[in-house]
């Protein structure tokens, strides 16, 4: 399938930018509601998907530009050249989290209830975009013999990308249908954590193209850390509800 999706004034639009761009989107949208539902300013949101979007894009191409550094190396316009491809996930979530977590500081916001309704469609989103993977012939795992395999190169690979996309949309699916039954701020978030990165640490492990530090597949130590993060974070976050409503029924 061709990468270009259209020619716009001399530059070629990619299917991948879109996608991308459609997933953001409608995380964004997703947001906004959920926010508008749980008492948070809808300005915030948009204010936080301004900064943590373009953020997160630079952290995401600076993820993969440091862990492909040997092609990099000395070639500062091939490091920002965007468009020739090469964005991390992780990275963008590491930036995207920390430019949101800045912003309600400043603004003396609830960290962990925004980020329940900010991160909400966040699956959804990569579900959405990993199919710019499919398109541009990427992301894809090592041969199968499995009916759902795809031809790459005139071989037959795991679809890891339809995965990881599937994945998502079950643990957005999960998210949806629970969020009303939280009992702690921040559940959201850590629940999508631990779920998504649980599911990226056994896919990546069929993938050909894994980001290396040494012998290791950063995408699983990344993940290995999230879920134990976010295990540790979902004991410490829940107690200290806990332990808030013991002290507001004792007042």
């Amino acid at each position: 399938m061709d990468r270009v999706a259209f020619s716009l004034f001399g530059i070629d639009v990619m299917w991948y930018g879109i996608l991308m761009a459609a997933g953001m989107m409608t995380a964004i949208l997703i947001a906004l509601k959920e926010s508008k539902r749980v008492g948070i300013d809808e300005d915030d949101v948009i204010n936080i998907a301004i900064i943590a979007i373009p953020v997160g894009l630079i952290c995401a191409r600076i993820y993969y530009v440091v862990f492909n550094w040997s092609d990099y190396a000395g070639n500062f316009m091939e490091m920002i050249n965007v468009r020739g491809g090469g964005l991390a996930i992780h990275g963008g979530l590491i930036g995207g989290i920390l430019a949101g977590f800045l912003y309600t500081k400043f603004k003396k916001m609830n960290f962990f209830k925004t980020a329940d309704s900010v991160m909400l469609g966040m699956p959804l989103a990569q579900a959405i975009g990993r199919w710019g993977n499919y398109i541009n012939g990427e992301a894809h795992g090592g041969p199968t013999d499995l009916p759902w395999g795809i031809m790459v190169d005139g071989m037959k690979v795991h679809p890891t990308f339809l995965y990881e996309s599937v994945w998502n949309l079950c643990v957005f699916a999960f998210l949806v249908f629970t969020r009303k039954k939280k009992k702690y701020e921040g559940q959201i978030m850590v629940n999508y954590i631990v779920l998504y990165s649980l599911g990226r640490f056994f896919i990546e492990g069929l993938r050909t193209d894994s980001l290396m530090f040494g012998p290791l597949r950063m995408a699983q130590v990344i993940s290995l850390i999230g879920i134990i993060g976010g295990v540790i974070a979902h004991f410490y976050l829940s107690n200290k509800s806990k332990v808030n409503k013991v002290e507001k029924g004792d007042n």
